[in-house]
């Protein structure tokens, strides 16, 4: 999918945005042309630290070598060896990839702000109870952000998913979507929830009263795990 607005640049910036691979990165079809790929979480599967961390090492060998010039990686609930430590900042840094955790960088004239976090839910990577993802909001994401990216969706954008008893219902986190009205990005970038076979979640949507871009970019669909069903977001900046 692509979209195009304007924003005064020096040149023309294209942007592409992928999440949720879960270890099918090489599936994937690699645009041309782009200057800036985000990736918003879950390039792996295992619970498992010590099993997860091949994975995890895979998938920087190829996010390092794509022919693009920056590259940003926020990892997500699936990604246990990152947050153990098994994989670090720096082997990410070797391989010419920005590790946004809680933190921010200026790419291309954009500020941009990168989070893991996500409302707990089991036994997984950067989960944070509740009142404790409002602390996060609140004190992390910079007012002048550009662009945020975090692993999990806001409340009732693009997050739809069956709960554990099979009922349908929004499930992204309210205390972001009230700290993105704040803050105004203007994109918001995530992954986590997954296409399923009656339902999309991936693509872009806008806001009424918002001006900021919306974007899901995972990959793979739930019920048929492994199958990739979309190829991410891009997005071009124009004069």
């Amino acid at each position: 999918m692509i979209n195009k607005f304007k924003k005064i640049f020096k040149k023309p910036t294209r942007i592409w945005h992928i999440s949720d691979t879960h270890t099918f990165h090489e599936l994937l079809e690699i645009p041309k042309g782009i200057d800036l790929v985000i990736f918003s979480g879950d390039c792996s599967n295992p619970r498992d630290p010590y099993s997860n961390e091949p994975q995890v090492r895979s998938f920087i060998n190829w996010y390092g070598n794509l022919p693009i010039k920056h590259k940003i990686f926020v990892a997500g609930n699936h990604d246990t060896s990152i947050e153990r430590g098994l994989v670090t900042k720096d082997d990410f840094s070797k391989n010419g990839i920005h590790y946004l955790e809680n933190t921010s960088i200026e790419i291309e004239g954009l500020k941009i702000f990168g989070s893991p976090y996500t409302p707990m839910f089991g036994n997984w990577a950067f989960m944070k109870a509740k009142h404790k993802l409002d602390r996060v909001w609140n004190n992390a994401i910079p007012d002048d952000s550009d662009i945020v990216v975090v692993h999990g969706p806001p409340k009732g954008i693009l997050d739809l998913s069956y709960s554990r008893g099979g009922k349908l219902e929004f499930c992204g986190d309210k205390s972001l979507l009230n700290k993105l009205k704040i803050v105004k990005p203007k994109f918001m970038m995530f992954g986590h929830i997954h296409n399923n076979e009656d339902i999309v979640n991936t693509g872009t949507r806008t806001v009424y009263g918002l001006d900021t871009i919306f974007s899901n970019g995972s990959v793979v669909t739930d019920r048929k795990f492994g199958k990739v069903t979309s190829n991410g977001n891009i997005f071009e900046l124009i004069q």
